[in-house]
């Protein structure tokens, strides 16, 4: 029996962002925190990972595109020819969180905006002509080493301030109960 479509594109969006949750966990002995599927806002968005460490605070953003020929340039990305709002998306992400983690912390707390695109290759079929200000666009062979040597930004105790607030519901959510305090 044929699988419809859209429940491919489904199974593989998923497969795409569990693979990455597996390779940030990589990030994790070196003093990054990781968080996946964030929902966000009050409308059942989510951020598909937030990673929070040494190097900073960054949203990222996972396309998956078997069998798909994958071009990036300074203002736009490209699947198969057709431009795809990802760069806008990805800004929209990084500047919420930071918002949201700002208000939450009561300090500026600034957010980077990644965007990693898995094609069905091993070599992957992306074509990165120019980095888009703002968006740093990666694939899977370049995803943890992107972030291991990050350093510099953030303290150990600002990496765990910053986490305690982002494991609560309340920091994303409006209303939502705030989880409780660590030993409670």
């Amino acid at each position: 029996m044929p699988v419809e479509p859209e429940l491919l594109v489904r199974r593989w969006a998923r497969y795409g962002k569990e693979a990455v949750g597996q390779w940030l966990a990589r990030l994790e002995s070196r003093g990054w925190r990781v968080f996946h599927a964030v929902p966000v806002g009050e409308r059942g968005s989510d951020i598909d990972h937030v990673l929070i460490g040494p190097g900073g605070v960054f949203t990222l953003n996972t396309k998956t595109h078997p069998g798909a020929s994958v071009w990036v340039g300074a203002r736009a990305i490209m699947v198969n020819g057709h431009k795809q709002p990802y760069l806008r998306n990805s800004r929209f992400e990084a500047q919420r969180a930071s918002k949201l983690l700002t208000e939450a912390m009561g300090r500026p707390i600034n957010v980077g905006s990644a965007l990693v695109i898995l094609t069905d290759t091993f070599v992957p079929n992306l074509t990165i002509k120019q980095q888009p200000e703002g968006v740093v666009v990666l694939h899977r062979l370049n995803l943890v080493r992107h972030f291991a040597h990050r350093q510099g930004v953030l303290s150990p105790t600002e990496v765990e301030a910053i986490y305690d607030l982002a494991r609560r519901p309340s920091t994303w959510v409006t209303g939502s109960p705030p989880a409780p305090s660590p030993g409670v």
